[in-house]
């Protein structure tokens, strides 16, 4: 085998991806990183070898091979990120594992992964049109750091097309009025909710209802104020409904996508230390996570490089609290795990007294 031949490479990516879509995984995207180091490997045009040279990997050559990409920069954390928990099952172990049967053409093949289009055995867009896109991977590498000044601008740029909202507008079921974010561009933590509701519509600010006020409370255990942090939303516009008044609604999948590039943006040009996805909505909508949020909450995932902790959202602690002290602290406690992990994460120091909130006495 040439010291540089790429195809076993190619044919073990092809192998781990059928391996991911066998484990009902649906969802991929790339570092920039990985992105060009795909590239890199359709440059270098690898043919497909003879069948009677497919061979188990240990059959190759002993010597170490280098390779235009690192394993753990094609399919693994942190370099690649998937919709579902950021612990995904294990493929079954196999006694011995082979190659799989040569490809007609590889490169065709990166081309179509890399392109997301399609992989065999994995697709990474569903049909649907209730599907969440991921990431985008061409801007998943840190950009160089921005001035607060620079970021303000860019900020301001965001908003002004945020305020066009042509896609959001077109849809026909949000209401006329944006709300943009609210917090310094300095941040060290961004949390994301899923859409403005009354109050937030008349003040134009995320997060100022009762759950709102209940969200600055906790910032304030942690030692934040409001103005220290980024607080958004995947919905920049209220969700219609008929006679509205001050109900709310979730806003639907095509709803968050027609403002989901603004949060990036928005994510991209902060470039915190850690992100926070309040309840199901935001985490569906940032990180395509589908599964409930109780089953997601507690660890982190990726976003461009970026960890983010996926936590229970402030308006089911105002209905908790509904079944008594003791239930809504058991639920709160939730949280507050949840947002000691985000403070350990940002280089945050957490007290004894702090660790011990919300536990049974």
């Amino acid at each position: 085998m040439p010291a540089a031949d790429p195809y076993p490479v190619l044919c073990l990516l092809r192998s781990h991806l059928e391996s991911l879509a066998a484990n009902g995984q649906r969802r991929l995207w790339l570092t920039g990183e990985a992105r060009q180091a795909l590239k890199e490997i359709v440059r270098l045009k690898p043919r497909p070898w003879p069948a009677d040279r497919v061979t188990a990997p240990a059959a190759m050559d002993e010597s170490p091979v280098p390779v235009p990409v690192p394993e753990q920069n094609v399919v693994t954390p942190p370099a690649v990120a998937v919709s579902v928990p950021a612990v995904a099952p294990a493929p079954p172990e196999r006694e011995q594992e082979t190659i799989p049967e040569p490809m007609a053409e590889p490169a065709s093949f990166l081309n179509s992964a890399m392109n997301t289009d399609s992989t065999p055995g994995l697709s990474f867009d569903s049909d649907s049109d209730d599907s969440i896109p991921g990431p985008d991977s061409t801007a998943a590498s840190p950009q160089s750091e921005l001035t607060l000044e620079e970021k303000e601008t860019a900020l301001a740029k965001v908003r002004e097309r945020a305020e066009e909202g042509q896609a959001a507008r077109a849809l026909g079921t949000l209401r006329d009025r944006m709300v943009f974010a609210v917090g310094t561009p300095a941040a060290e933590i961004v949390l994301v909710g899923e859409a403005p509701g009354s109050e937030e519509e008349k003040q134009r600010e995320p997060f100022v209802g009762p759950a709102g006020q209940l969200l600055t409370r906790i910032l304030k255990v942690m030692g934040l104020e409001r103005s220290q942090v980024y607080i958004t939303n995947i919905c920049k516009y209220r969700p219609a409904m008929e006679s509205q008044g001050s109900r709310n609604r979730q806003p639907t999948v095509k709803e968050m996508a027609s403002c989901l590039d603004f949060v990036r943006e928005e994510i991209r040009i902060i470039r915190p230390k850690v992100i926070v996805a309040l309840g199901a909505t935001a985490s569906a909508g940032l990180l395509g996570i589908k599964t409930g949020v109780m089953s997601a909450r507690g660890k982190f995932y990726d976003f461009e490089g970026i960890p983010a902790m996926v936590t229970l959202h402030p308006s089911y602690l105002l209905r908790c609290e509904q079944g008594g002290p003791e239930a809504a602290n058991a639920e709160k406690r939730k949280v507050w795990e949840d947002m000691m992990q985000v403070m350990e994460r940002a280089g945050m120091p957490v007290s004894e007294k702090q660790r011990r909130f919300f536990l049974p006495k």
